[in-house]
């Protein structure tokens, strides 16, 4: 591709960039039934035929809700996942889906839950795309403009475990280095299939910033900031090289069934927004947890922020005022038309979904669309 051409295609991607003002993060509530069929089909009940016819419906719906919410740009609910890394964990044959280490989230009130993450445990074979069934048929179905997101490298560092792991490879760095390669080739296939907007979802980046779990990679022998400096690589080389096409880092505190692990401002890590190549910042700040917007300073001015003011993980409803004076007070940081809203996370990142109902959810979809509309 000469030079011109070049030139051309990067300011169609900064044009579409700068034209969206409102999203979501990711994932939707799963309907029941969608849930009943998923663990019909696991358990040989439900044939794969009717359970694809199911899962199609229930995307379908998913776009649906968010065009009727006037969305600019939109997913396909991760309906077909059964959590929100679930396309990378059921797409190659390694992992062991609930083996690895347990997580625990919590919430305001002190309640807690545990989530077992996957581990690899053998070299990892490749089954199936990882998201080029998403893609396909978000592109086929949508109105306007649609993305697909994926997991980020360094979030899936943490499906490595140095017992039950090293019989299939005998580093963590061996491991990513084939996360790497096929996530880079992932997304290789979905520019091929005509994809422009790839989000690409690093709540580890997370971890980083919360000050007591810093301390506790420190005292597990683990240096946050060269993690940073490597996970800022892993991101580039997974994302380099695709003039046309928007990429998108989503960075939340965790997101399970209305709960968190971590807290802290943007600041321990804002040489991301530097750093990194993305042209789009999805960013938590729906509360206390996630800090001021001063961070945002060190936004380059080719770089949009998405703002992340409606909470998922709560059924009470923001007003349009509140959201606009928000975002009116990010302009002290970034200009007006270098940000957009959007929810902070997705409302169902695992299977069973955020704590709020379907209707709740629709209107907080409303409530993003039709800020943006007022404010842009």
């Amino acid at each position: 591709m000469g030079w011109a051409a070049r030139v051309v295609v990067r300011s169609k991607a900064h044009r579409m960039n700068s034209e969206i003002h409102c999203e979501v993060i990711g994932s939707l509530l799963r309907p029941a039934h969608l849930v009943e069929a998923r663990q019909r089909h696991e358990s040989g009940e439900l044939d794969s035929h009717e359970f694809k016819r199911i899962e199609d419906q229930a995307v379908q719906q998913a776009i649906r809700l968010q065009e009727d919410a006037g969305i600019d740009v939109i997913t396909d609910g991760e309906q077909r996942r059964y959590a929100f890394y679930g396309h990378l964990i059921e797409s190659f044959d390694g992992f062991d889906k609930q083996g690895g280490w347990a997580i625990p989230f919590r919430d305001e009130t002190g309640e807690e839950l545990v989530l077992r993450r996957p581990v690899v445990v053998e070299r990892l074979r490749w089954r199936r795309s990882m998201c080029a069934e998403e893609w396909t048929f978000v592109r086929a179905e949508a109105k306007g403009r649609a993305k697909v997101t994926m997991l980020s490298a360094q979030q899936a560092a943490a499906y490595y475990d140095p017992e039950k792991s090293r019989g299939a490879y005998n580093t963590r760095d061996a491991y990513l280095a084939d996360i790497v390669d096929i996530s880079r080739r992932e997304v290789e296939e979905l520019v091929r299939l005509g994809c422009t907007y790839i989000q690409i979802d690093g709540p580890q980046y997370g971890a980083l910033l919360d000050s007591k779990m810093r301390e506790g990679y420190r005292q597990r022998g683990s240096d946050p900031e060269q993690l940073i400096d490597r996970c800022i690589e892993m991101d580039n080389a997974i994302i380099e090289g695709h003039p046309g096409v928007t990429f998108g880092l989503h960075i939340c505190r965790g997101n399970n069934q209305s709960k968190f692990y971590a807290e802290g401002d943007y600041e321990p890590i804002a040489r991301i927004f530097e750093r990194t190549l993305f042209g789009r910042f999805l960013l938590e700040y729906d509360d206390a947890r996630s800090g001021g917007f001063d961070p945002l300073r060190h936004l380059p001015e080719d770089r949009v922020a998405v703002l992340g003011l409606v909470t998922t993980k709560k059924p009470g409803l923001e007003t349009d005022d509140e959201l606009r004076a928000r975002i009116k007070q990010a302009t002290r940081y970034v200009p007006l038309e270098r940000l957009a809203i959007s929810p902070q996370c997705g409302f169902a990142s695992t299977l069973e979904g955020n704590r709020i109902s379907p209707e709740q959810q629709r209107q907080k979809l409303e409530l993003v669309g039709r800020v943006a509309r007022s404010v842009w």
